[in-house]
């Protein structure tokens, strides 16, 4: 079963306050830390919602579904079975990711945007972004009857320079 990798990389830093995915750690950008971390579970990593990669869909500005709908409207049109997703600021991921989120749909329940969706799922999910209705990642993993993955993995999530200082401490 092909899977498509998918680095949710478009939205806005605020709280970070500059672009997250072209900050360094370690001397590589967080965007090369996540690529080679999720590159050994996937058949084909791409980028969703910067320039140069993938855009969200419908439209940008839909949060973490939109660049999921994207990933799962790429994937359906170049024959992948399903997509894993990142956020790019997760520069660590479980060695075991894609056997502990299969068989899909799955999420780590410690961080929803971490999770392996069937391309089955896409029709689903553009009706739920285009009624614009309930546009969370749990309310989506609901609907499509997601299994919620419990992991001793804790994600990094890097919203300031001071999460960003204390991971590279670590």
């Amino acid at each position: 079963m092909r899977t498509l990798g998918a680095i949710l990389a478009g939205g806005a830093s605020r709280r970070f306050g500059s672009d997250k995915a072209l900050a360094m750690l370690g001397g590589r950008t967080l965007l090369d830390h996540v690529l080679a971390a999720l590159a050994p579970h996937c058949d084909a990593v791409v980028v969703v919602g910067r320039a140069g990669g993938i855009a969200d869909w419908p439209r940008p500005g839909m949060g973490p579904l939109g660049a999921i709908a994207g990933a799962l409207d790429r994937a359906a049109s170049e024959g992948f079975a399903q997509v894993l997703s990142v956020p790019v600021d997760c520069v660590r991921l479980p060695g075991d990711l894609a056997a502990l989120l299969s068989p899909a749909p799955a999420f780590l329940d410690s961080q929803p945007v971490i999770g392996l969706w069937p391309v089955a799922v896409l029709g689903e999910l553009k009706a739920m972004l285009e009624a614009e209705d309930d546009l969370a990642m749990r309310a989506f993993a609901r609907r499509i009857a997601a299994r919620a993955v419990q992991c001793d993995f804790a994600p990094p999530n890097i919203n300031s320079l001071a999460d960003l200082e204390r991971l590279a401490k670590s």
